[in-house]
């Protein structure tokens, strides 16, 4: 009885370690509610190994190429942060969150065109996809989430990229940005022919429950 209840404990133990939605359940919990945010590891259920640079699918083939790259800083805004996950996905060019065939996880929700990046020591980020097409029939402007994990919190969402020259991006629909993590506002600009974008990250900007 003794050895059955001891292989009971074994297990539980096992899955409990290799689980990560328990794993993140012991992390501190900031940045208020969201229900999806935990889509950011999605990463572990692939098999995905994290680089500081990622491509989305369907930037290939896509003639509206773009790159966004930057740092993430901790709160001073001064000292890079690294190990940070950064999770993006958007919709494709007809306004839709296409998934696959076999989608797994939250990429039912979230679609296909998603990525993943981890900081290096210099808290450097970057990753290539194509502009995204607003929601049809919807006068959202263009954007493309962006959720991030630190070691010790719960994944959160910042304020999602979005482009300076997008029409419908009007001073009302600026006037509502929370700028968590900063500004998420993005001017391309051709670069060794590719459209460019920079965005620096500031971890706790305006993050509820940040300590």
């Amino acid at each position: 009885m003794r050895k059955f209840v001891y292989f009971l404990l074994t297990v539980t133990s096992f899955c409990s370690c290799n689980n990560p939605q328990s794993a993140s359940e012991s992390n501190v919990v900031i940045g208020g509610t969201c229900q999806d945010c935990e889509a950011l590891l999605d990463y572990l259920k692939i098999g995905k190994e994290l680089s500081n640079v990622d491509t989305i699918l369907g930037y290939q083939n896509d003639n509206r190429k773009i790159k966004i790259s930057g740092k993430v800083y901790k709160r001073d805004g001064k000292t890079p942060a690294s190990d940070v996950i950064l999770y993006v996905y958007q919709t494709n060019r007809n306004g839709i969150y296409a998934a696959s065939a076999q989608p797994i996880g939250w990429e039912k929700r979230h679609g296909k065109h998603r990525g993943w990046m981890k900081t290096q020591k210099d808290g450097s980020y970057a990753f290539y996809t194509f502009r995204p097409t607003a929601y049809p029939q919807n006068q959202e402007p263009e954007h493309i989430h962006l959720y991030v994990k630190e070691e010790g919190t719960n994944p959160y969402y910042l304020d999602n990229f979005v482009f300076d020259d997008d029409p419908l991006l009007s001073q009302k629909e600026r006037s509502t940005l929370a700028n968590r993590g900063g500004s998420g506002i993005i001017h391309l600009e051709m670069e060794n022919g590719l459209l460019t974008g920079y965005r620096d990250i500031v971890l706790g900007r305006n993050i509820p429950d940040y300590e």
